[in-house]
């Protein structure tokens, strides 16, 4: 397996959702661009922080997204797990059966396990653990293969959203579901972000 880049706008978005609930598991979909030599991880959507294990919710969220996703030619390629405590960064029965359906369909897809300890509004280094697929198991990918833009200034930006307060305004499915009017797409969030970072280097 190949390089894998997380874009800017994905990780603030991880780091928000994990801090608009602290105290809960949360979890997302990433998706990258139809698939190409080498992946970027350029989008992240908030999923659940209550009903994370409520299979028919789930179904309604991922059909959404794949369709969402298909319009902007882009597919379902990782899966992102926070555990509730803060010691845990082991993928857990939920994470592992999420992650394994995508790489059904996405055969390098990875699955993104948070290390709670890490996550600061400054952190020296990604709070972040990333799992690749090896059939019967999911193992630490390569450091190295990892990449990320900018990190100090993307530590920077996370900082200055989180004393904004921005994370409070984020909007996960649960809060779709039960608001439909509230948008899990994010825009208004995604345009803070795009202000910090510029067009380009977040990859949408």
């Amino acid at each position: 397996m190949g390089e894998v880049e997380i874009s800017s706008r994905a990780y603030v978005k991880m780091c928000l959702h994990a801090a608009r609930y602290p105290h809960v598991a949360v979890n997302r979909l990433l998706l990258a661009p139809a698939p190409r030599s080498g992946e970027c991880l350029c989008r992240s959507v908030p999923l659940f922080h209550s009903h994370l294990a409520l299979s028919v919710m789930l179904e309604v969220a991922l059909n959404q997204v794949d369709v969402w996703g298909a319009q902007g030619g882009l597919v379902v390629a990782g899966y992102y797990h926070a555990n509730a405590a803060l010691f845990d960064q082991s993928p857990g029965p939920l994470a592992l059966k999420i992650a394994g359906r995508i790489a059904e369909f996405f055969p390098d897809a990875v699955l993104t396990m948070v290390d709670n300890q890490k996550l600061v509004p400054q952190p020296h280094v990604p709070p972040v653990i990333v799992l690749e697929n090896h059939g019967l198991c999911w193992a630490p990918r390569d450091k190295n293969l990892v990449m990320w833009r900018d990190w100090q200034e993307l530590c920077q930006m996370v900082g200055a959203l989180l004393e904004g307060r921005a994370h409070q305004h984020l909007v996960d499915f649960d809060s779709h579901l039960d608001d439909i009017w509230q948008n899990w797409t994010n825009q208004q969030l995604n345009t803070q972000i795009t202000q910090w970072i510029g067009p380009t280097n977040g990859n949408a």
